[in-house]
C-alpha cells in the first residue's frame, strides 16, 4: 500500500527547483557580507539531494532561498512552477503550505499541543482537507512514522527521535511534493538517524522530492546527489566526485580552474599518439575510451559517465596519449578540462589527491595492457 494514496503523480525528472544566479548580501554596521555568490542550481522531481558544507559556508542561507524564508538580493528562485522571489509574505505563506514541508533542526513542535494536534494544525491552517478527514490523515501519518501509541502525548513526553518523526509527519500533513530537512539527524543517535533516513528513502520512492541540509558527509553520500557549498558558492559536483580527497576550499578553487568543452555525438575529444596537455572530467553524457590494436581495428574498452575522468595517465607518464577518447554516439557530451600546469599546482596543495590520482593512473594503465594482451 502506498504511503500517500492520494498523492498526485509528479513527472519524475522534470525540474522542480531552479535557482538562477542567486546572490544574497547581508548589510551590517561592519559592512556588507555576501553569503551567496551567483548560485545556479537545479533539482529535479523525485530526487533525493543533500546540501553539505561547513558552518558559515552558506547552507542555511541557500535553504532559506529555496523555502522562501528569505529572499535573494538578486537572481531568481523557481519552485514547482512558481517564482517565489516575487511573492509577498502572505502569498508565500499560502503557497508554502501546499507545496513544501519543512523539518527544522530542533523540531519546533508546539509544546502545548499533542503530537496528533501538531500534525493536524497545518491542515487546519490550509483548509486543504475536510475537518473530519484531518484526524484520520494525522493518525495515518503518525502510524507511518511509528508513533501511533504516542499520538496523545505532548512533545516533552517523548524522545528526540520521536519528536523528529512527529515533525516529519507534520511536514507531510498537506501532502507537499517537496520535503526539506535542516540537519534532520544532527541531534539523534546513529540508530535513530538510520530510521529517519529510511523514512526519507520511502518518501522518495513515493515520488517526493527530498532535500536535506547536513554537515555529515557519510549521510550525504547515501543521497542521489550532493550539492557541496563553500564560501557561498556551489562546488562543481563532478569535480568533487572526481577528486573527493580535496578539501572543500580546494574543490571550490578547482571548480574555478576547470573550463567546460562541448562535443557532438561521435566527435573525437583526444586522439591517441598526440601530446597531452589537459586532464578531463565528464560532466554530461558518455565518452568512450578507444585503444589501438596492432594490425587490427581500434577497440572501445571503456565508457565513462559524469564524474569519471581521463587524461591522468598521460599526466604522470610523459604527456603522451596512448588511447583516444570520443563522445559516444548516443548523444552530445560536455567535459571539464584543466591544463596540466594548473592541475600540478592544485595537486601541490593536496599530496593525498596526487597520490590517489597517481594510483588510479597506474591501475588504468595495467588494465589497458591486460585488455590488449587479451586481444580485446
Amino acid at each position: 500500500m502506498s504511503m500517500f494514496p492520494e498523492h498526485r503523480e509528479i513527472q519524475r525528472g522534470s525540474p522542480i527547483i531552479e535557482l538562477r544566479d542567486v546572490q544574497k548580501t547581508f548589510k551590517s554596521a561592519a559592512g556588507d557580507f555576501q553569503a551567496l555568490k551567483g548560485i545556479d542550481m537545479e533539482i529535479r522531481a523525485g530526487e533525493f539531494v543533500s546540501i553539505i558544507g561547513k558552518s558559515g559556508s552558506g547552507k542555511s542561507t541557500l535553504l532559506n532561498m529555496i523555502t522562501g524564508i528569505d529572499r535573494p538580493s538578486t537572481g531568481e528562485v523557481m519552485v514547482n512552477g512558481s517564482a517565489i522571489h516575487e511573492m509577498s509574505e502572505n502569498q508565500l505563506a499560502g503557497w508554502r503550505g501546499g507545496n513544501m514541508g519543512i523539518i527544522f533542526q530542533f523540531f519546533q513542535l508546539l509544546p502545548s499541543l499533542s503530537l496528533m494536534q501538531n500534525v493536524i494544525l497545518p491542515m487546519d491552517l490550509s483548509g486543504k482537507y475536510k475537518p473530519r478527514e484531518r484526524r484520520e490523515r494525522a493518525e495515518h501519518l503518525l502510524e507511518i512514522v511509528g508513533l501511533t501509541e504516542h499520538k496523545h502525548k505532548l512533545p516533552s513526553m517523548v524522545s528526540g527521535g520521536q519528536q523528529q518523526r512527529a515533525a516529519m509527519a507534520r511536514a507531510l500533513a498537506n501532502d507537499p511534493p517537496i520535503l526539506i530537512a535542516d540537519e534532520p539527524t544532527g541531534n539523534l543517535d546513529s540508530k535513530t538517524a538510520e530510521t529517519i533516513f529510511g523514512l526519507f528513502n520511502d518518501l522518495v520512492n513515493e515520488g517526493k522530492t527530498v532535500i536535506i541540509v547536513t554537515h555529515d558527509s557519510s549521510l550525504a553520500k547515501q543521497t542521489h546527489r550532493t550539492a557541496l557549498i563553500a564560501d557561498g558558492e556551489i562546488v562543481n559536483e563532478y569535480v568533487a566526485k572526481a577528486m573527493p580527497t580535496l578539501t572543500y576550499e580546494q574543490m571550490l578553487n578547482a571548480s574555478h580552474k576547470f573550463s567546460p568543452r562541448q562535443y557532438e555525438a561521435g566527435a573525437m575529444i583526444v586522439a591517441e599518439g598526440t601530446n597531452a596537455d589537459a586532464f578531463y572530467v565528464v560532466s554530461k553524457g558518455t565518452v568512450e575510451v578507444v585503444l589501438p590494436r596492432k594490425n587490427q581495428s581500434d577497440v572501445t574498452v571503456l565508457q565513462l559517465g559524469p564524474g569519471k575522468f581521463f587524461g591522468e595517465m598521460a599526466f604522470f607518464n610523459g604527456h603522451k596519449r596512448h588511447a583516444s577518447v570520443r563522445a559516444a554516439e548516443s548523444g552530445p557530451v560536455e567535459v571539464l578540462a584543466i591544463h596540466y600546469d594548473q592541475l600540478d599546482e592544485l595537486l601541490d596543495q593536496s599530496e593525498v589527491t596526487r597520490e590517489a590520482l597517481h594510483q588510479m593512473a597506474d591501475r588504468h594503465e595495467r588494465e589497458n595492457i591486460q585488455r590488449l594482451e587479451a586481444g580485446i
